[in-house]
């Protein structure tokens, strides 16, 4: 199983970008696929998740309302759409995929996510 991210970089705040992780090696259209992220000195956490048909998204208060998340099952990608960036978003982002199905809902803790990504850096400055 491999995902690879794309898309980070340095924005100013109030600036967008958009993240794409690109998967291959398991059952794309079955799991639940989710952004988390690590800020420098922190822990990693959650941002956002998807179910497999993309009818239900999670997101972490912080971001709701301003990231997006999506999931292209034909592509094999999960992508986050993230507008009005603060300062606080600056960390690497990390794509994460279960192997198990979710079709319910999509998990928000690290620990369900079996495959990860080796991260993206976004850089918001003040």
């Amino acid at each position: 199983v491999q995902l690879d991210e794309s898309g980070g970089g340095l924005v100013q705040a109030g600036g967008s970008l958009r993240l794409s992780c690109a998967a291959s090696g398991l059952a794309f259209s079955s799991n639940a696929l989710a952004w988390f992220r690590q800020a420098p000195g922190k822990e990693r956490e959650f941002v956002a998740a998807i179910v497999w048909s993309g009818r239900s998204t999670y997101y972490a208060d912080s971001v709701k309302g301003r990231f997006t998340i999506s999931r292209d099952n034909t592509k094999n990608t999960v992508d986050l759409q993230m507008n009005t960036l603060k300062p606080e978003d600056t960390g690497v982002y990390y794509c994460a995929a279960t192997r198990g199905v979710y079709r319910i809902f999509a998990p928000r803790s690290s620990g369900a996510y079996d495959d990860w990504g080796q991260g993206t850096q976004v850089t918001v400055s003040s």
